[in-house]
């Protein structure tokens, strides 16, 4: 009989297909030695997993060979994983779920009223449980599944973290180079403005004023540089290696269509949620298990009624709450399409808006400096005085800045709508 108990489970029917499959022939994780010694903890196809493919078939926007890549691939290689460790100890559960309609095996100790011990070997198997075990195996897939979505998604908040910090070096090193360079010319025009008023010529007044105009330029390329000296920190940090010799932003490729990782994850938590109100459920409700015993005392095998809780008055109105719970999950679904769909479509027209503003800004910039060359031409003829010069020239740097301004709020647009779609980092390296 207790042979019997034992193998009874693995010859029913809906343990195959329903529910063994769930997990069949899968490895808790792909066996990859990294430099550490420790195995990563990556979530296979084989699990059978819609999310899991979703997740590994996700393509990153950064294209190959441009700084931003080389970022990508030095702070992920960096990264301390939480939630790879996560996702690893989700996967041994999993694992260990897919085995849970086999019996269990335990041992039992008593004492007699001789005051002898006995000890005997129980063995129990679950048949009939209301769906519990199945629920139990859902559950384990779509703690895995969620923690797949964490791993991916702090991937990608770890990429837009370190290429943040890098467009805030690049934006301010290009301002400290044209702070530099509008130093240098105004140099050029105390110089001029210092020798007219040592001639008679002009009011001291306006050398203070340029002199102030050059003390203002000083301090905000000090700032800048220090700006540039703090991100770069941080990103070395950050990465597996230097990054102090990379130039330069580029673009980003087409953000192939795909769900956002909220969405992702929304559709997760429903499995988990519904997973959870079956086991619930089932708790509510009568099963059958059969029992064993074999030992020093007589042996004894028998079907036994088992319930984890008791109904009362409030039982009915429980269990209709738990049926709730998969519209209430599906909801949040769709909650979360509308979220994620509203902030994509908001991002997106800030990004266009800026990209169009620093075209502009460009153009303005390219007339300001015709304007300074035509003011400078007729300041050589004697038509203009140094101060209308200098005032040309301050309109020009001002467009040069606002043009700086606008190309990098641009860069970060994009790449916080590259974000929001969670492209920043390639499904299946992670």
């Amino acid at each position: 009989m207790l042979i019997a108990v034992i193998v009874l489970p693995g010859c029913m029917n809906d343990m195959g297909d329903g529910i063994v499959s769930r997990f069949k022939g899968a490895t808790p994780f792909a066996v990859t030695a990294s430099d550490d010694g420790a195995q990563p903890a990556v979530a296979r196809t084989s699990d059978a997993s819609d999310i899991i493919a979703a997740l590994q078939s996700r393509t990153s926007v950064l294209i190959p060979g441009t700084p931003y890549s080389q970022i990508a691939q030095a702070v992920i290689a960096s990264d301390a994983r939480v939630a790879e460790a996560e996702l690893r100890v989700a996967r041994l559960r999993a694992e260990a779920a897919q085995k849970n309609w086999l019996p269990t095996i335990g041992p039992s100790i008593s004492l007699t009223s001789l005051g002898d011990f006995v000890a005997d070997l129980v063995v129990n198997q679950v048949l009939f449980d209301n769906g519990r075990k199945v629920a139990e195996r859902d559950l384990a897939k779509a703690d895995v599944e969620i923690a797949a979505v964490n791993l991916v998604d702090d991937g990608n908040t770890r990429v837009y973290e370190a290429l943040t910090l890098y467009l805030r070096s690049e934006e301010n090193r290009q301002r400290a180079a044209q702070l530099a360079s509008a130093i240098r010319d105004m140099n050029h025009f105390e110089w001029v403005m210092n020798e007219r008023v040592k001639g008679g010529v002009s009011d001291r007044s306006d050398l203070n004023i340029i002199r102030q105009k050059l003390a203002s330029m000083r301090a905000r390329e000090s700032e800048a540089n220090e700006t540039v000296a703090t991100a770069m920190a941080e990103l070395n940090a950050m990465s597996s290696i230097p990054l102090n010799n990379l130039r330069g932003i580029g673009g980003l490729q087409e953000v192939v269509s795909g769900e956002a990782l909220g969405v992702i994850r929304a559709r997760a938590e429903r499995d988990q949620a519904i997973a959870q109100a079956k086991i619930a459920r089932a708790s509510h409700l009568p099963g059958l298990a059969a029992t064993g015993s074999v030992g020093q005392s007589k042996p004894k095998v028998g079907l036994e009624v088992t319930t984890d809780q008791l109904f009362g008055l409030g039982s009915m109105a429980q269990l209709e709450a738990i049926d709730a719970t998969k519209e209430t999950a599906d909801r949040k679904v769709d909650e979360a399409h509308e979220d994620a769909a509203r902030e994509i479509a908001s991002q997106t027209r800030k990004f266009e808006a800026y990209r169009r503003q620093s075209i502009e800004a460009e153009a303005l910039t390219t007339q300001a400096s015709r304007n300074l060359d035509l003011f400078q031409a007729q300041y050589e003829g004697g038509q203009r005085q140094v101060m209308d010069v200098v005032g040309v020239y301050e309109t020009y740097a001002r467009a040069v800045e606002n043009e700086i301004d606008l190309k990098y709020k641009a860069a970060r647009a994009e790449l916080e709508l590259a974000r929001l779609r969670g492209a920043l980092a390639e499904g299946a390296q992670i």
